[in-house]
């Protein structure tokens, strides 16, 4: 595996995206087959790995959590995303980061980034209402 120094991190060049987890023909994640997926990413030196709010209705982050959980914290590095695009729905940037770190089984993300921002989701984040908000939630919690 090649690797990039990132401010200190030594980050994997290929990361996991846990956005298309298999599913098992009730729609539900394959779990099994995700803990196959990680330990071969793993044992090929993969470090990164990415969820989000939204992917698998929620339900990617405690798989990946669950999954990552088996290995020692400090040999993996994990990123989730604010669904900001879904601000509509979702009131609280505090709560909303809280509950992912809870889904996740984690203490901390060391990445953590504004999902899907374009030209229609642009004012969410830029809006003094909810953009700097969100930002200085976040911060403060971190």
């Amino acid at each position: 595996m090649q690797y990039n120094d990132f401010k200190g991190i030594n980050l994997s060049r290929l990361g996991f995206g846990a956005m298309r987890l298999p599913l098992r023909e009730d729609k539900s994640i394959d779990q099994a087959a995700v803990e196959e997926m990680v330990a071969y990413a793993i044992d090929h030196g993969v470090n990164y790995f990415d969820t989000a709010y939204p992917y698998h209705g929620g339900h990617s982050e405690i798989s990946i959590g669950r999954t990552l959980s088996k290995y020692p914290r400090d040999t993996w590095y994990l990123a989730s995303k604010y669904p900001g695009h879904q601000i509509a729905e979702s009131y609280d940037p505090a709560a909303v980061f809280e509950d992912q770190l809870k889904k996740c089984g984690v203490e901390y993300f060391d990445f953590y980034l504004l999902h899907n921002v374009y030209e229609n989701s642009i004012g969410t984040y830029t809006d003094p209402k909810w953009g700097s908000s969100i930002i200085k939630d976040i911060n403060t919690h971190a």
